[in-house]
Formats: C-alpha cells, sequence, structure tokens
C-alpha cells in the first residue's frame, strides 16, 4: 500500500502514537529474546521457576526474536502479531500454572499483547477497518 494512501486514512498523530507503541513492545521482546541467548541469572532462575528445562531457553528466543522480526517488518506485521500473541498466551499459562501473582506477573505479557496490537491497529487503518467490521 503507498504511503500516501495509508498516511490520507490515518492521521499523523495516530500513525506516530502506534509506532511508538509497537516499537515499545519491539524494543521489550527483542531485550528478552536477547536475554534468553545469553542466559543471566534472572533467566535461569525464571526458568527454573516455570519448570522448563534450561536446555529450551534459546530455543525460546530464537522462536520470540523470530516472532518480532516478523511483526516488525509491515507488509507481515499483522502475521507477527498473531505469532506473537500466541507466544504470549503461553507465557500467561506458564505463570498461571506455578501461581504466580495475578496483576505483575500472570497478566504482565497480555499487557505487552495490547502495546503491539493497540501499536498495529493505530498504524494501520485496514486493521482498524476489519475490527470495526460489523456483518
Amino acid at each position: 500500500m503507498p504511503a500516501a494512501t495509508q498516511t490520507a486514512s490515518t492521521s499523523s498523530r495516530m500513525l506516530w502514537t502506534g509506532r511508538t507503541l509497537s516499537a515499545l513492545a519491539i524494543l521489550f521482546l527483542v531485550v528478552d529474546g536477547i536475554m534468553k541467548l545469553f542466559n543471566p541469572a534472572p533467566v535461569v532462575q525464571g526458568m527454573i521457576r516455570l519448570g522448563y528445562p534450561l536446555h529450551l531457553t534459546s530455543t525460546i528466543g530464537i522462536v520470540l526474536l523470530f516472532c518480532v522480526l516478523v511483526y516488525a517488518i509491515p507488509s507481515t506485521s499483522v502475521l507477527g502479531a498473531i505469532l506473537l500473541t500466541g507466544y504470549l498466551g503461553g507465557a500467561v499459562a506458564s505463570q498461571l500454572r506455578v501461581g504466580e501473582p495475578l496483576f505483575s506477573n500472570v497478566l504482565f505479557p497480555t499487557y505487552v499483547a495490547a502495546l503491539i496490537w493497540g501499536g498495529l491497529c493505530l498504524r494501520d487503518y485496514r486493521l482498524r477497518a476489519l475490527i470495526t467490521q460489523r456483518g
């Protein structure tokens, strides 16, 4: 889609707010994915607390970084948001399973998902139209 058409249907303020929200989510998830590749003590402790084998840490990090990359590319951002939603849903289930605190731990991935989808909706008028379409 040409940039002029995208800009015509999305105000400059909405577009930049969406980009900012998306950038925050991307930054957080990239840092999280990279940390999983290097296994610092907090990551190791988290994996143990959640009951995951330590040999899966780098695999989880690679999967996360791949999903973030797909989200960061404008032409595949909706697919990336769907993939990240699945990833974050697994994080919610993992936190819930071990009895972590609800608002600070269990629901934190949903806050990140809200940044992902909120940023994408503000950036893409076609997605807003699809979501608000009534049958």
